[in-house]
């Protein structure tokens, strides 16, 4: 019977409709059966739809860790972008210390945006105690990538870094690249005041490197 159910999700799950595979990843968080996990983490990384794939996660969280997990760590290794970056996605939402060591800085630094992005908010999460500096170092060489939703999950992680990577941040701000400066000055912000606009604090933050590189006139 479980094998009959498994192949019926299978099928929903590649439905043309994506409310047909959305219900599909529902039913298979409300009633989580063991044998669903493979064919769950497979779809994570073909599937289009952004609102099926964060109800994909949410099945997954609903079933035993320990059978999730292996499969989501085999998954970072992927030659599909997708497949590392919800995978990395889910992982956060499991939030399982023990899976900090498979975050490596090929993730954190990879090429593709949004498995980097999710790479930092999973790292920011779950770094251990102690680690929190060599975490912003590394996080550090990000500052100045990519638009603004990158640069605001950036931030974010920093955010979540708090105090033990202030210093990193400090540092970046006065770096010479205005790109990278810019939006450490903006980070170190949001790490004052969380509650302040990611905008608000970017348009301040080039005001203050356009200061800067200003001429000195005599007087």
């Amino acid at each position: 019977m479980t094998r009959t159910r498994t192949a019926r999700l299978r099928d929903a799950l590649t439905a043309p409709a994506s409310s047909t595979r959305l219900q599909a990843a529902l039913s298979a968080g409300t009633t989580p059966e063991p044998d669903q996990v493979g064919v769950l983490v497979e779809r994570c990384a073909v599937e289009p739809d952004f609102y099926v794939r964060d109800m994909l996660t949410w099945a997954l969280v609903r079933h035993d860790a320990s059978a999730v997990v292996p499969l989501l760590l085999t998954e970072l290794g992927s030659d599909v972008p997708q497949a590392r970056a919800q995978a990395l996605h889910t992982l956060s939402k499991i939030g399982h210390p023990d899976t900090w060591p498979a975050i490596t800085r090929a993730l954190l630094l990879d090429a593709d945006d949004e498995v980097a992005r999710a790479a930092w908010r999973t790292a920011a999460g779950l770094v251990p105690a102690g680690q929190e500096v060599d975490l912003a170092e590394t996080l550090s060489t990000q500052f100045g990538r990519g638009g603004r939703d990158v640069q605001l999950s950036l931030s974010r992680a920093f955010v979540v870094l708090g105090d033990p990577a202030a210093a990193v941040v400090e540092r970046a701000a006065a770096d010479p690249d205005p790109a990278v400066s810019t939006h450490a000055l903006a980070t170190a912000r949001l790490m004052e005041d969380p509650d302040e606009g990611f905008d608000a604090a970017i348009h301040d933050a080039r005001r203050v490197v356009a200061l800067r590189a200003a001429p000195v006139v005599a007087g």
